[in-house]
């Protein structure tokens, strides 16, 4: 009888294992490119940028607002553009796919060229120049010597820079009216990418020491010791003192923002793959494992995973899954290791926010975002959302996890089974198995010899 038992364990686990690496399809729906191509041929002259849509609560829900390119948003569509060209570059054009009615990539291009009067005449991005450069650092994917990404990168990398307080030892993210005010938010994390850029194409070490600098105080200050984050501090700019810990965007000040949290483990992968600092890595683990963590019993990913749930609702914020998906694949390719657990978690966070706010009927391609809930600014699709949600399928195709149809790729050699994080227990049985076949046939053996 013992065996018995033991063999159903096993087949239960393996077909949770097997069930738990299934994509969603409609990473790959031929409604993403429809939906990005009907935006593309809506946008307004003069240029204007989506951001967000109206809310659910209005009699047209799910429409894109466009915004003034001197918006930190700007980047995303373009960039949406770049990606699927991305996509059709390595999945090709079919009827099925729906990639083939567009020309991606002049798209990008097109779209873009409402960012470049930005790279010197900018008032309200400030340290947000790094999203709005996004588009530029895919051109030159494309083409290493184009000319005008070049300026764009380096002009916008320059303009960082110029924020940089050595006292501090960060980039400033907002302007405030007492100049020794210096606020730094944790999203800036994410902005450092454009100093890389520029650094790859001028070899000025300032760009890096800047970043390397912003990250180390970063971790220092943002981070709690359970590994969540606080949104902002705010540091004296004469001295560098820290004069107070707070959220703008999330529920109080001792709460923790989950797209905060997501673009804290996104940047600091990205910092660790630019650096291979030791420090940086494990900061982004502790960051993904409060994220996961704290998931609640639905699999939704909160906009705060401190807001209480009484009174209902606490809104999902679907952009922060997409965004944290992103995040953890990257961790997962630069963190060897535990890649199962990182591989598996993003796409466990990407089935559920499909299954959430996948919505058909709107502009968007996801519902459920909150894009600022003390703003009662939240059930909006958000184009950033929306772009995460196209890269994650992007990359998954990249690593080998993935094929074009959706389905997941069998014996994918990018995805080595992974040690499990003392601090998870995300790392079950059930993911083991499913790295191996060769594991559930020793342990059947195995089985049989102990009956």
């Amino acid at each position: 009888m013992l065996f018995f038992v033991f063999q159903l364990f096993l087949f239960l686990y393996w077909n949770t294992a097997t069930a738990s690496s299934t994509l969603p399809d409609e990473l790959f729906s031929p409604l993403i490119p429809q939906k990005i191509a009907n935006t593309s041929n809506s946008l307004p002259s003069p240029i204007q940028y989506p951001q967000y849509t109206n809310t659910w609560n209005v009699s047209n829900p799910g429409t894109w607002l466009d915004f003034i390119p001197d918006t930190w948003t700007s980047g995303f569509f373009p960039a949406s553009l770049y990606a699927l060209n991305t996509r059709k570059t390595l999945c090709g054009a079919t009827d099925a796919n729906a990639l083939g009615i567009a020309d991606w990539l002049e798209l990008g291009r097109s779209t873009s060229t409402g960012l470049i009067p930005l790279e010197t005449n900018n008032t309200n991005l400030q340290h947000d120049v790094g999203f709005v450069s996004f588009p530029f650092a895919e051109e030159l994917l494309i083409d290493s010597q184009n000319e005008t990404a070049i300026q764009a990168i380096n002009l916008f990398a320059a303009d960082l820079a110029a924020r940089f307080n050595p006292v501090v030892g960060c980039t400033r993210s907002w302007d405030t009216s007492d100049p020794t005010d210096f606020t730094v938010i944790i999203d800036n994390m994410m902005n450092l990418e454009v100093l890389w850029a520029s650094y790859a194409l001028t070899g000025n070490q300032t760009l890096i020491n800047i970043a390397n600098a912003h990250a180390n105080t970063t971790m220092i200050n943002h981070f709690r010791e359970d590994g969540s984050t606080w949104h902002v501090v705010e540091y004296n700019s004469t001295t560098g003192d820290v004069i107070r810990k707070r959220t703008s965007q999330g529920y109080s000040d001792s709460s923790t923002w989950s797209r905060g949290q997501a673009w804290a483990l996104y940047g600091f992968a990205n910092m660790y793959n630019h650096t291979k600092n030791p420090d940086f890595l494990s900061t982004a683990q502790r960051a993904a494992n409060y994220f996961l963590d704290n998931i609640p019993s639905d699999g939704n990913v909160p906009w705060d995973f401190n807001a209480p749930l009484d009174p209902p609702p606490r809104p999902a914020d679907s952009s922060a899954a997409t965004v944290a998906a992103n995040g953890l694949l990257l961790l997962a390719q630069v963190d060897p290791t535990n890649a199962a657990n990182w591989t598996n978690a993003a796409i466990q966070i990407l089935q559920n926010v499909t299954s959430l706010a996948w919505n058909p009927s709107w502009q968007s391609l996801l519902s459920n975002g909150t894009v600022n809930w003390p703003a009662n600014n939240f059930l909006t699709g958000i184009v950033y959302g929306d772009y995460y949600y196209i890269t994650a399928a992007n990359k998954l195709v990249q690593m080998g996890l993935a094929e074009c149809n959706g389905s997941t790729a069998s014996n994918p050699a990018s995805n080595p089974t992974s040690t499990p994080s003392p601090a998870s227990n995300r790392a079950s049985l059930a993911q083991l198995i499913s790295q191996d076949v060769n594991l559930y046939i020793i342990i059947t053996l195995l089985s049989v010899y102990l009956y």
